[in-house]
């Protein structure tokens, strides 16, 4: 292998760790921003303004589908908000087996201070691709996580692991 073929993969191998680190860095620093600013993590705000669009109630798979998240990790992340009482659940008018969420009026009022959420905007852009684009991201990503050992075990929503304010552990 010559040596300009060798620079030129360090090259494209740098570049596209350059793209995955200014993503990373740019989820990162709207998560701590939704922390510092608002007292939850960008997870949490992410439900929260996703609630506040629907037109009502919606239910824990409901949320997950429009958050385009496994119900498991919303349902943890609606539990924190339940606890800071920021979302309420009832029983639904249309279906008493399932629970219906809605923002308290504490959660409306913090959502006007609010900034949009990182996983809204990184939604947003993911939209605009060509379906065939995200097939193939979808597709490059999952191999690259393979190759790194990862599990298929469901994440958490994005950064919300992280911080003691996501653990629920801060109180208004």
């Amino acid at each position: 292998m010559g040596i300009n073929l060798i620079q030129r993969e360090i090259h494209r191998e740098a570049q596209i760790l350059d793209e995955i680190r200014r993503l990373v860095r740019f989820l990162r620093v709207s998560a701590r921003g939704a922390e510092k600013q608002l007292g939850i993590s960008g997870a949490q705000l992410f439900i929260l303004q996703t609630l506040a669009q629907s037109d009502g109630a919606l239910s824990v798979n409901n949320l997950a589908e429009r958050t385009r998240t496994h119900q498991s990790s919303v349902s943890v992340v609606v539990q924190k908000l339940v606890q800071q009482r920021l979302v309420k659940r009832a029983k639904a008018s249309t279906d008493g087996r399932q629970l219906a969420l809605t923002l308290t009026p504490q959660a409306r009022a913090l959502l006007k201070r609010s900034p949009y959420s990182a996983q809204h905007r990184l939604i947003e852009a993911l939209g605009e691709m060509p379906s065939r684009q995200q097939k193939i991201l979808g597709e490059l990503l999952r191999k690259v996580n393979t190759s790194l050992g990862l599990d298929d075990a469901v994440p958490p929503l994005l950064f919300e692991e992280e911080g003691a304010l996501s653990r629920g552990l801060a109180r208004r």
